[in-house]
Parts: C-alpha cells; structure tokens; sequence
C-alpha cells in the first residue's frame, strides 16, 4: 500500500487504495463493528454502516520501511463535506495484511474492482442512495 484516497461522482464516492504492481487478494465488506485485524478490539469509526477493507498486501517495504504513513491515521483520507463518506480510517499492516476502516452514512450498495497499469489501485465505490 501506498497511498489511500477518495474522490466525489455523482453517484458515488469513491476510495482508491494506491499498491505496487502485482495482484493483491483483497476483501471488503459490511461489518456491525471494526474490529482492529492485529489485536481483535473495537475500533471506533464514525457512520451509520462500516466497511472493513482488507488488502493482503503489506504498508511497507521488503526491509519494512513504511510506503505508507499517513499523519493521522484516524483520519487517512480528509472526507469532510462527502455525501456518503464519513471517515476513513488506516488500522496498518499486521502479518502483511493491510486494514482499512471506511465509514459511511448507511449500508449502501457497493462494487469493488482492481486497476492495473504502471501501479495496481484498488477501487471500491459507494452509491449515495439504494
């Protein structure tokens, strides 16, 4: 992981997690409550429904040198002002695998899809409405 960030459409909001190439397995769904990947406790995150987003791919590099650090974890991706986004939230990399919290204002229809090119982006955009 590189990079997390989130953009307006119409329709949806959308939150790309930036990867080095390669194929990563990932996994997203609704959750009743974040639950930390690393220690299993409660992890508090605003909305009215979350996602928990899972990448298997790791935060660092091969020498673990962090390739993503985000100054506040809590709040990865700025999303104030979203209409479905409520907060992003950067959990780390334990065991090579990256969590993310993404709350949002409902249980929403969501797809979730890989970019390839020069770099691999994750994609998982949230309607606004059902």
């Amino acid at each position: 992981v590189t990079n997390l960030r989130a953009g307006r459409h119409t329709c949806f909001g959308r939150l790309v997690v930036d990867l080095r190439a390669g194929s990563p397995g990932f996994s997203v769904r609704y959750v009743p409550v974040l639950l930390g990947d690393a220690t299993g406790e409660p992890v508090a995150l605003r909305g009215g429904a979350f996602l928990d987003v899972i990448v298997r791919a790791p935060a660092h590099d091969d020498e673990g040198n962090p390739t993503y650090r985000p100054t506040r974890p809590s709040e990865a991706v700025a999303v104030g002002g979203f209409r479905t986004f409520r907060q992003v939230r950067f959990l780390g990399t334990f065991e090579g695998i990256t969590q993310i919290g993404l709350g949002v204002r409902a249980g929403l229809p969501f797809r979730v899809f890989v970019l390839r090119g020069a770099t691999t982006r994750l994609v998982i955009d949230v309607a606004h409405r059902w």
